[in-house]
């Protein structure tokens, strides 16, 4: 996080739960090689040897950059979407939001979201909750539905 002199200070996360790995997806990967790529060759041009330990979002020579500045740049191209008024944060609400517009289950989502317990989850989405009870009613009935009439093979005479 950065200091109000400018200064950056890197520090272990809040809580044990704050460190974790979570799946990401395909498309997500091949973003971020892409990006890697890019740093490697910056790094290439300035002549400025590379290090894998360089942060995601780093200055051309690899010293990370202050996090605030990620944050004006979202809210920059935000902006310019004609999206005023969303916050970086919000994505991740909306990430979670969309995982359980899915039917991801909420222990999985709990997980990403690195809450420490599922309760906390079920707190900040049970809004998204009733449609999804209607929805799930729904699909059991279609798996536990019998056969049309149509479908059943004639008994043999």
């Amino acid at each position: 996080h950065g200091l109000k002199d400018g200064s950056l200070v890197f520090s272990e996360p809040k809580s044990a739960r704050s460190r974790r790995s979570i799946a990401l997806s395909p498309e997500s990967c091949i973003v971020l090689r892409r990006h890697r790529k890019e740093q490697e060759a910056a790094a290439e041009l300035l002549g400025i040897p590379f290090s894998e330990e360089w942060p995601v979002f780093a200055h051309f020579d690899g010293s990370p950059r202050q996090p605030a500045t990620l944050t004006h740049a979202f809210t920059k191209i935000a902006r310019k979407a004609g999206l005023s008024g969303l916050r970086l944060h919000d994505c991740r609400h909306t990430h979670a939001s969309l995982l359980l517009k899915l039917g991801i289950n909420i222990k999985i989502v709990s997980e990403r979201l690195g809450h420490s317990s599922v309760v906390l989850t079920l707190d900040t989405y049970s809004h998204l909750l009733p449609g999804m009870q209607e929805e799930a009613a729904l699909r059991f009935d279609q798996l536990t539905a019998p056969a049309p009439l149509e479908a059943v093979p004639a008994a043999a005479d």
